[in-house]
């Protein structure tokens, strides 16, 4: 027999290890597992119980209300028109972008390496080449007009749809990309009529709140995906959504609706009618976004500067919560302890010092550049939102993680 071959994801096979290691009694810094810290907020949970008798299915596209609660919030926080008649609600973001490919009979799915552990993968489920875009470290991890261009100009063949898959602010990196970056992706991507599947989970964790959306600059072939996940810490009740273009083909349409039928139904309709609470874009939704804002890049600069002084190579945050870990400068202790690939890296950092770190290798970079990514969200979400958030009011709550890289640093230095 023949089956496909599906790794498991990457992250979600390191959050177990961690999980059982922990369960052994070992003391394990889990910066592996990019889970938000902070629970939704009271007025959310209150609308999920409320909802929780709620057993109809729904429409596949979502709750019509649902759906012009999110056309109105995406409205006001990203700066350009959007009608309900273009969202559609899943369970997830994940099978939204899936689906986005498999829509498609024959695409080159272009990727960043680094990129979400998840695109290429899925990529390959729908029969579609994946063409990875290396970047650097000296280049912050971005994809350039040039390097898109190119990549583009070496791969493409006739009679395929081309996609970008294109995460920002980033999983791994925490970084985002500026409005300049952005319009001149977009002349590449106009030139070529590059469909965007533009993964904007993290948007509204830009810690300066200053997210541009390519949608805005790039509207006629720009996909944008979004959810619950990341801004409002529901990342297990499962509730994405999709803003298409306005103009979008009625068969893109048709076949994502159609995929969605065959494959999940609706999502949960108790956590459709809770988002219905969630994308209320009133005091409590501005002051729950700017409290995490601010607790992200205070703690996101209290992590950053104690990785810098163990000796790694890493750019500062910009969104999200992550950090991507250049270990190339001690290339050669490592190479002494028989470690040439990350990989070996994080195996050995796990078992020997109990740091949990994903290697680089699962974004798409090379083994051998000896990166990986932390996620600096090993704390009390819960207790954060209750105090001040400056930079020293953080520490007490980035003790753990500061263990966890004093430990590192040990392990390196």
């Amino acid at each position: 027999m023949t089956f496909v071959s599906v790794p498991k994801s990457g992250t979600l096979a390191l959050n177990e290890k961690s999980q059982s290691l922990a369960a052994s009694g070992r003391p394990i810094y889990r910066f592996g597992f990019g889970e938000s810290p902070f629970p939704p907020p009271r007025h959310v949970q209150k609308a999920l119980r409320k909802a929780a008798l709620r057993k109809d299915y729904t429409a596949v596209a979502g709750l019509p209300e649902l759906r012009a609660r999110i056309a109105d919030f995406h409205t006001e926080v990203d700066g350009y028109p959007i009608d309900a008649e273009q969202v559609l609600v899943a369970p997830g973001s994940k099978p939204l972008l899936f689906n986005c490919m498999q829509a498609f009979e024959r695409a080159e799915v272009y990727v960043p390496a680094p990129a979400y552990v998840s695109y290429a993968p899925m990529a390959k489920l729908a029969r579609h080449q994946a063409i990875r875009i290396q970047t650097s470290y000296d280049a912050r991890w971005r994809i350039t007009p040039e390097a898109l261009e190119e990549a583009i100009a070496r791969h493409s063949k006739p009679g395929r749809e081309k996609l970008l898959a294109l995460n920002y602010p980033g999983n791994p990196d925490g970084l985002t990309y500026s409005r300049a970056e952005l319009l001149a992706l977009a002349e590449v991507l106009r030139r070529h009529h590059v469909w965007a599947l533009s993964d904007e989970i993290y948007a509204l964790l830009h810690h300066q709140g200053r997210h541009v959306s390519l949608a805005s600059i790039y509207p006629e072939r720009t996909l944008v995906s979004t959810g619950l996940s990341k801004w409002c810490g529901a990342g297990g009740w499962r509730l994405g959504a999709l803003i298409m273009p306005a103009d979008a083909p009625v068969e893109l349409h048709d076949a994502l609706i159609g995929l969605g039928s065959e494959l999940y139904s609706c999502a949960p309709t108790p956590v459709q009618a809770a988002a219905l609470a969630a994308y209320e874009l009133d005091k409590r939704t501005h002051r729950f976004l700017r409290a995490q804002r601010q607790i992200l890049s205070a703690t996101g600069c209290v992590v950053h500067s104690a990785v810098l002084a163990a000796g790694l190579r890493v750019h500062a945050p910009q969104g999200a919560f992550y950090l991507l870990c250049d270990f190339s400068c001690f290339a050669d202790l490592l190479l002494s302890r028989g470690i040439q690939r990350d990989i070996e890296l994080c195996d050995s950092l796990l078992t020997e010092a109990g740091v949990a770190l994903l290697p680089g290798s699962k974004f798409g970079l090379p083994a051998r550049a000896l990166t990986a990514r932390l996620a600096y969200v090993d704390f009390d979400g819960a207790a954060a939102l209750t105090t001040q958030r400056a930079q020293e009011d953080i520490l007490p709550h980035a003790k753990k993680m500061l263990a966890g890289i004093a430990a590192l640093d040990n392990w390196l230095n």
